[in-house]
């Protein structure tokens, strides 16, 4: 991870490279072509990752990114498909079918490799957010588009698959949304035996969103990430646990994925196919995708430089791989050769792409100061037989929190910092307690009080000790009590002010002072 980290390249190759080294004219030799088996595992590891990647979605955060992402999803895979299909007609050789399935498989983008090379370089929320979105959307019309064509050949009506693929995501949309919230409002009312059991309840609640959208004809993936976002954003009881849970499932999903994948390849039958790899990879990344963001993207108001960004930020991870093996599995002519052009131009593009990305944000004068942007982190443990919550809160670097005293905060009543950690060391704090940089707060609320006290230590990490006075609020914008609190602020201020011009006329003694 460190060097994954430290180099900006993406862990996948990592475990890709495991894969090929254990695998065909490897150290161990390992025989392994079965492409079906493949196929099924790298399917149910998707499931898995998908559902990872809904459950961190930040609804505040992407819901402002919605219209763009769902663009990029539909238009710029459309996009995407026709111009990188002309290069590898035009310009590799490959008939017609060969290249449709080939701008269809590499038209999916990967929002992990995407942020693990991001993950040092802020960038303004609506960019991290129609990146993620897109990610997480279009893995489903692709899917259907690279199906057609392995199993269909040439497509006679383009209106009848058009009309085929809204009907799958119309399907999927909707079985997702109506399983992910049957599944919050049952966790939340529904006391299960032991803490242990609500990660696993909401991954198999997640697992069976695909389920349910496969068995009705629907897509199976766009069900699985919309259910899931419902469940992230549902603060569900022992959310910790669930996540850490969860994030554990998509690595070991992820690591087992890419280390079949790179046992199912033969290195010496890469060379062939290297060079018309690299030709259409050049024809994907500087032609096909620009022209999908910025086509897609024509109705919204966007800088150029953030278009430029998103343009070279389509990196491709597991997904085109495992995609590459539906035509091998349907027999279609020349398969073997699209899943080696495939995974050679996954590999080459992110070892190029990967690199340069926190580059071209920094010299696009794109990446925000981590001051301005740092968020506090907060997670919430419910205590149950007490109705109540327990709130660890960390401040960041950057946060306005920095020099505000704890009655400054001015929480809701119903809620209180119990505990300050510092440097290793605890201590109950009094209301004068100075926070500082780096400090771990615990906060006790009751449950009526939960939504409004986090609001409110939101807004003063980004607006300081005077946040709501000035009409600073938590990112999203603020909720319904921090808004009435401030109403009252108004009115207190109001009233006290009729009084001071009350005494004024009257000649009271504070009216003189």
């Amino acid at each position: 991870m460190r060097v994954s980290s430290r180099s900006g390249l993406p862990s996948l190759l990592l475990y890709l490279g495991i894969g090929v080294v254990m695998g065909q004219d490897g150290i161990f030799d390992v025989k392994f072509d079965n492409a079906e088996l493949t196929q099924v595992i790298g399917y149910a590891a998707l499931v898995v990752i998908l559902a990872e990647g809904g459950l961190g979605t930040k609804w505040k955060e992407i819901r402002p990114a919605l219209p763009a992402a769902a663009m990029l999803s539909l238009v710029g895979v459309a996009v995407s498909v026709g111009v990188t299909a002309a290069g590898a007609h035009y310009l590799v050789g490959l008939d017609w079918r060969q290249a449709l399935i080939i701008g269809a498989v590499v038209s999916s983008t990967d929002a992990a490799a995407v942020f693990s090379v991001l993950r040092k370089v802020p960038l303004p929320a609506r960019v991290t957010g129609v990146l993620e979105a897109e990610s997480g959307f279009n893995d489903a019309p692709v899917v259907i588009l690279v199906v057609a064509f392995s199993t269909r050949g040439p497509v006679d009506s383009w209106y009848v698959l058009i009309g085929e693929i809204a009907l799958e995501l119309a399907i999927g949309a909707a079985v997702g949304i109506a399983v992910g919230w049957l599944g919050s409002f049952g966790l939340r009312h529904v006391a299960l035996p032991a803490s242990g059991l609500y990660p696993i309840a909401v991954m198999a609640i997640a697992v069976s969103a695909y389920a349910a959208g496969a068995l009705v004809h629907g897509s199976g993936f766009l069900a699985v990430y919309l259910a899931a976002m419902i469940l992230g954003n549902a603060k569900l009881p022992h959310w910790p646990a669930t996540r850490g849970f969860a994030d554990g499932l998509g690595w070991l999903a992820q690591i087992g994925m890419f280390v079949l994948l790179g046992l199912l390849v033969t290195p010496h039958d890469l060379l062939d196919d290297f060079w018309p790899a690299v030709v259409v990879g050049l024809v994907l990344t500087v032609v096909a995708r620009p022209l999908e963001v910025f086509i897609s993207l024509l109705p919204f108001r966007l800088p150029w430089q953030e278009k430029a960004l998103m343009s070279w930020a389509g990196l491709r991870g597991a997904v085109p791989i495992i995609l590459a093996t539906i035509p091998m599995v349907s027999g279609v002519e020349g398969s073997t050769r699209i899943f080696n052009i495939v995974f050679v131009l996954v590999v080459v593009y992110t070892l190029i792409q990967g690199p340069t990305l926190p580059w071209l944000a920094k010299a696009l004068n794109i990446s925000e100061d981590p001051s301005e942007t740092a968020d506090l982190g907060i997670e919430s443990a419910p205590l149950e037989r007490l109705r109540g919550h327990l709130l660890s809160v960390a401040i960041p670097g950057g946060s306005k929190m920095h020099g505000v005293e704890v009655g400054e905060l001015r929480l809701p009543a119903g809620a209180a910092v119990t505990l300050v950690v510092r440097d290793g060391k605890s201590f109950v704090p009094a209301p004068s307690t100075v926070l500082r940089r780096g400090d771990e707060l615990l906060v006790v609320t009751t449950d009526p009080v939960r939504d409004a006290a986090e609001e409110r230590l939101r807004a003063v990490g980004e607006g300081g000790k005077l946040a709501g006075w000035l009409g600073t609020g938590a990112k999203g914008g603020e909720s319904p009590a921090t808004a009435h609190a401030k109403q009252d602020r108004r009115h207190d201020v109001a009233h006290a002010l009729k009084a001071v011009t009350k005494l004024g006329r009257t000649g009271g003694p504070k009216a003189h002072h």
